[in-house]
């Protein structure tokens, strides 16, 4: 490129931003995550004892038949993960669909998805909280049940519990899987879907068999956003548990609050490495630099 900056200069500032905000913090987890550590002070001392620790008895079954806690926590972890996941899929491809299709208007489609980021314009403390006064024992959900007869004593199980925790996961995140699902399907060229409809194909097969395939990569997109994010959260799961549900998120904050940073940097680490993986898997069914 004569008289113009190279392109390594270019990608110079972005390069240096990666290295600095991302390399680096991830080099210094890692390394932390080798140290030793007592009740006083950090020993800068290559060890795997963190390690060791994290997966200590998970070789076999407890007297209980019970998994250890580092496997039982992620069983957890995971069948949060698949839910929210599973739920937000769904909700954010039928608002995404409805935006994309039924709404003719750009004006219409703009406003309807300005609604929908509404609730981004709050704290997700806020948000969470706002839950107990409708889900709480003496809440309005419970009195209005307790008032219609359908119940005769408050329901439990609506906060504090898994129910609740999965309901606030899907209040916080399905607009992370309605935005990439909804440009994917503005993308979709509006032809295929006539010449769908004149080859006698139902409403079901169009949906099935030319928006679902075009509209993967933003399905995938969504999934790595929302998947990534339940896997390392640990205050929803702390507000809305009641702070009696174990995630992976959670033991990392505990351990941290205790001071104890290499223990917390290796369970950081394999935290890392699992969620990689999730996405590596992902990117296999798309590929996803071949779709954009």
């Amino acid at each position: 490129m004569e008289g113009g900056v190279k392109p390594w200069w270019q990608a110079a500032p972005f390069a240096l931003v990666f290295l600095l905000f991302f390399v680096v913090p991830l080099g210094l987890i890692g390394m932390v995550s080798l140290w030793d550590f007592n009740e006083y002070e950090l020993i800068p001392a290559v060890s795997l004892r963190n390690y060791l620790a994290i997966f200590e008895g998970c070789s076999h079954l407890t007297d209980n038949g019970d998994l250890c806690v580092t496997l039982s926590t992620y069983l957890s972890t995971f069948k949060f993960c698949l839910l929210v996941w599973a739920i937000t899929l769904l909700l954010g491809f039928a608002v995404a669909y409805f935006l994309a299709f039924h709404v003719r208007s750009p004006g219409m489609q703009t406003l309807l998805f300005v609604l929908c980021t509404v609730p981004f314009w709050t704290s997700n403390v806020i948000r969470m909280i706002s839950w107990v006064p409708l889900l709480g024992r003496n809440g309005l959900v419970n009195q209005t049940l307790m008032g219609l007869g359908l119940v005769h004593e408050p329901v439990e199980w609506l906060l504090f519990s898994d129910f609740s925790v999965v309901l606030a996961f899907v209040h916080l995140y399905t607009m992370f899987m309605i935005v990439p699902i909804f440009n994917s399907m503005m993308r979709i060229d509006r032809s295929l879907l006539e010449a769908a409809d004149d080859c006698g194909a139902s409403g079901w097969q169009t949906l099935w068999n030319v928006i679902v395939p075009l509209s993967r990569t933003g399905i995938l997109i969504g999934s790595i956003f929302v998947i990534t994010i339940v896997m390392g959260d640990f205050v929803t799961i702390g507000v809305m548990g009641g702070q009696q549900i174990a995630s992976v998120g959670k033991i990392i904050q505990v351990q941290t609050s205790y001071l104890q940073f290499p223990l917390a940097a290796a369970n950081a680490v394999i935290l890392l490495a699992v969620v990689l993986m999730i996405i590596w898997g992902l990117t296999r069914v798309v590929d996803i630099r071949k779709e954009l």
